[in-house]
């Protein structure tokens, strides 16, 4: 099954004009294949209008020699900053603190950055759309692996949630690959919101307790936050599998 799929891959490459495949010509250098289309964005968050505005507010705004390529990095290295200052909040209890500061940093970075090349039309929508989710998943990997460190979140339920994530990213993937639609949020929730979240558990950790009751146990806070979001995650990804295999069979039905 690869193998005709890639067969199929580069005959539809040696197909374009002028087009050369890299097996043929090893020294020729990979050009912009003029048949792509950017997929279309479904972002129905409860902040998605309002983020918009502010978004190109601030794009509009920012010096010429700020790119794109410069805010992805600073977005990345704010998302390892986060699980550092996770990871310190075993030892110091500002840490929490530390942590929403850069989690706002991490939302600058990563929001702005596809946001000001457009806004410039500077468009590298396969490029940045790979650099992009390839540093997010790094990046969620290092939050997560921060919490467990933290003591304020079990390992097995940070194990977990990256798990989820990584599910419900796949599918999102295969459902940008296949259907054309990058759905950027479920259920009204966006990185957004998520990243809200987050800052509200930070603050009500730093004021308060690690541990909570809850049914008459006694919980880790992060651990009652990370089971629902598994939970979420999980059902998203079940749900929107389901839909995307009803309508692609249907554009495509068995004959």
């Amino acid at each position: 099954m690869s193998w005709s799929l890639s067969s199929g891959f580069e005959k539809n490459l040696s197909s374009h004009p002028g087009k050369k495949l890299m097996t043929e010509n090893p020294s020729a250098k990979p050009t912009a294949d003029p048949s792509f289309r950017d997929a279309r964005r479904a972002h129905e968050s409860f902040l998605a209008r309002s983020e918009k505005k502010v978004l190109i507010w601030m794009a509009r705004r920012l010096p010429d020699w700020v790119t794109p390529d410069q805010l992805t990095a600073f977005g990345f290295l704010a998302m390892i900053g986060v699980g550092l200052s996770y990871w310190l909040s075993f030892y110091w209890k500002g840490g929490f603190l530390l942590a929403s500061l850069l989690l706002v940093a991490n939302w600058f970075g990563d929001s702005l950055d596809g946001t000001v090349a457009r806004v410039r039309e500077k468009l590298r929508p396969r490029y940045g759309f790979y650099v992009d989710h390839v540093l997010d998943a790094f990046g969620t990997a290092c939050l997560l692996l921060g919490l467990a460190l933290s003591g304020s979140m079990s390992p097995l339920v940070a194990m977990g949630a990256l798990v989820a994530y990584f599910l419900l990213n796949i599918e999102v993937y295969l459902a940008t690959y296949t259907l054309g639609t990058f759905h950027m949020s479920f259920l009204k929730f966006s990185p957004t919101e998520l990243r809200l979240l987050l800052i509200v558990g930070n603050t009500a950790l730093y004021f308060g307790r690690q541990k909570t009751r809850l049914l008459g146990t006694e919980w880790l806070v992060f651990d009652i936050g990370g089971l629902i979001g598994i939970a979420g995650m999980l059902l998203m990804t079940v749900l929107s599998a389901v839909r995307h295999t009803r309508t692609l069979y249907r554009q495509e039905p068995y004959r």
